[in-house]
């Protein structure tokens, strides 16, 4: 009841407020610290504190506990910095579309994805956009959490599964697998298994389970590791998987598009894989008219079909022992 009738006077009172006392106010709750909000704005320490008082006082509310360490908000001070939030996202949302050019490709584009397939697959072909597109300037977000596209945490973003976040523009890019491989050094040493009950003499390279994965792999690690396994090696994400399989440690769960990019790996007990995968991009509704966004989007989409149309030629061919 109180937090309710609080924010509606403020908000409009904020109404006639200076845009700079806001974006003073925000810098400063961010930062949780007047110099530190001083130096990104370039002003100093008390230009930044004269305009915190007038603004408390334009409220007829304290924004800030002080104390030594810095400034904590108040409850007032967090209901504001929620709005400050999300006015900055919207304004950064208009100014991007402002800044698209209907002829060049320019500023920066937030892309966010998984670290397994930002690190092994996206990153290594952006060469190839940037070389496209010089002024483009990519922030890529590689985690397992899904970031919020409509609050514009990120702008783009390529998941493995389908979004279900609403106001979202989104395409099935391809399907992936989860597959055992091994280096030609490792079974050269150690021999093919030919059977899940021949991987008791072998090493096995998984995601561990705790860690944050698709589930289509965490369930073929669970139907794997029913058998007798003799040895083991988790890791928290398919980088350090991949990075064991090329040094000879064992036979490694991976995702099936890395073969791309290191034909040398050699597909082991080829009828073990896991469920499809779905791989979507997705960006919000309102970056619809984005050329960065736009281009981002041609570019992954014509790699794709490419990476599709090797994988269709090489159909017959894969190495594949078991």
């Amino acid at each position: 009841m109180c937090r309710r009738g609080f924010f509606n006077e403020p908000a409009r009172r904020a109404t006639s407020m200076d845009w700079d006392k806001l974006r003073i106010f925000h810098a400063v709750a961010a930062a949780g610290s007047l110099t530190h909000a001083g130096d990104s704005l370039h002003l100093s320490q008390s230009a930044v504190s004269r305009q915190i008082r007038a603004l408390e006082e334009s409220l007829n509310t304290t924004l800030f506990h002080r104390h030594a360490r810095g400034l904590i908000l108040t409850e007032q001070g967090e209901l504001l910095f929620d709005a400050t939030k999300s006015m900055t996202k919207r304004l950064d949302a208009a100014s991007a579309r402002i800044r698209d050019s209907e002829e060049e490709v320019f500023g920066e584009l937030r892309v966010t994805t998984t670290i397994g397939f930002g690190s092994l697959w996206l990153a290594p072909r952006l060469p190839q956009l940037y070389q496209r597109y010089p002024q483009l300037k990519i922030d890529l977000m590689l985690e397992e959490r899904l970031l919020d596209l409509p609050m514009r945490e990120a702008d783009v973003a390529i998941r493995m599964k389908e979004p279900s976040q609403a106001d979202l523009i989104r395409r099935r890019l391809m399907s992936i697998n989860m597959r055992l491989y091994a280096s030609p050094r490792y079974l050269a040493q150690n021999g093919v298994p030919k059977t899940l009950e021949e991987m008791s003499d072998h090493r096995l390279i998984s995601q561990n389970a705790t860690s944050a994965q698709v589930s289509a792999g965490a369930s073929l690690v669970r139907e794997i590791m029913t058998y007798e396994i003799g040895s083991v090696l988790t890791v928290n994400n398919y980088f350090g998987v991949l990075q064991g399989v090329i040094h000879d440690l064992g036979v490694g769960v991976l995702p099936d598009y890395l073969t791309d990019d290191f034909p040398e790996l050699v597909h082991v007990l080829p009828d073990v894989c896991s469920n499809e995968v779905p791989v979507f991009l997705a960006y919000p509704e309102e970056l619809r008219q984005s050329k960065r966004i736009e281009a981002f989007r041609d570019f992954v989409t014509e790699e794709i079909i490419a990476y599709r149309r090797r994988r269709h030629e090489a159909e017959g061919g894969t190495r594949a022992v078991g």
